[in-house]
């Protein structure tokens, strides 16, 4: 039997014994990055890690990543990567949802919610997260299904008016029993994630991302109740398109997904814990808000 030599682990070995042992890429789709990805490859070429890429954005850039698809990625990667803004980051994460990968959001451009380390920052988060020095937060998603479609998004799910089409009319169910109906552009169906969104423009609340629930908030409404609803997480909700209603979009994250008709219905469920983002502490989402959404103080503190 050969002993065990007292020398202790080699260098690659040590090296490998941190979190990421493969990195996975997600681009802005205009934005090149080189410089950013570049440093992310070297990073992790010194630790005898991988980088994956999705392969169009691969082949678009002709970085050094490893071309893949998005299932291999999402089941290969310990670390995705979004360089780009909020709508990249999104993208990551619904890449990432239901996988064991956490998401980090790099900001490439103008600041955004989600994203935690400015470029520069980049080199010591990677150096932190392989070390263990971080904590991830949670995001609750939120799936609709209509019809044969079924439709994940991480910050809202939208029924809009079509162009040349009357008026959203939609009436919303919670628990299997009528509550309200609304008359209006639209009406968007938010995670907290998404409460500082498209809700947020229509007027909703800003909902903290701890918080587990859906914000169900009505655009431009033409009827007397105009307020939004914040149900609990394990409230069944349904949106019912009603016979006066126009045709509708129906968008997921800003992406039309589908179109629902008078008569149709679509049901709408919290997923939590749909996605999870690194945190490294340098900053709180309020800081955060404050800041993407100009904040003061009223004009008695001035």
């Amino acid at each position: 039997m050969t002993g065990k030599s007292n020398s202790g682990p080699t260098d690659i070995e040590v090296l490998r014994m941190g979190f990421i042992g493969t990195v996975g890429l997600v681009l802005h789709p205009e934005r090149t990055s080189a410089p950013t990805v570049d440093a992310v490859v070297s990073w992790s070429r010194a630790r005898d890690a991988k980088v994956l890429g999705l392969a169009p954005e691969v082949a678009r850039i002709g970085c050094e990543a490893i071309p893949v698809e998005a299932d291999e990625m999402a089941a290969s990667a310990d670390l995705l990567i979004s360089l780009g803004g909020d709508g990249t980051m999104l993208r990551a994460m619904r890449l990432a949802a239901g996988g064991h990968a956490p998401v980090l959001g790099v900001n490439v451009g103008r600041l955004g919610f989600l994203a935690d380390v400015d470029i520069p920052e980049l080199p010591a988060a990677l150096d932190a997260i392989d070390g263990r020095r971080f904590t991830v937060e949670p995001r609750s998603g939120v799936r609709a299904r209509f019809g044969a479609a079924r439709e994940l998004a991480l910050n809202d799910i939208v029924l809009l008016r079509s162009p040349g089409h009357r008026s959203a009319a939609v009436a919303v169910r919670v628990q299997e029993q009528p509550f309200v109906a609304y008359t209006a552009d639209a009406v968007v169906v938010a995670t907290p994630t998404g409460s500082t969104a498209y809700s947020f423009s229509a007027g909703g609340p800003i909902v903290s991302p701890n918080a587990e629930g859906l914000l169900i908030t009505p655009v431009a409404p033409h009827a007397t109740f105009n307020r939004s609803v914040f149900l609990s997480s394990g409230e069944r909700l349904t949106l019912e398109v009603l016979p006066h209603s126009g045709d509708l979009a129906v968008e997921a994250d800003g992406i039309l997904v589908g179109h629902v008709s008078p008569g149709d219905v679509v049901d709408v469920t919290m997923l939590p814990a749909a996605s999870r983002v690194v945190r490294l502490g340098h900053t709180t989402f309020y800081q955060r808000a404050q800041r993407k959404l100009r904040l003061t103080g009223s004009a008695e503190h001035d």
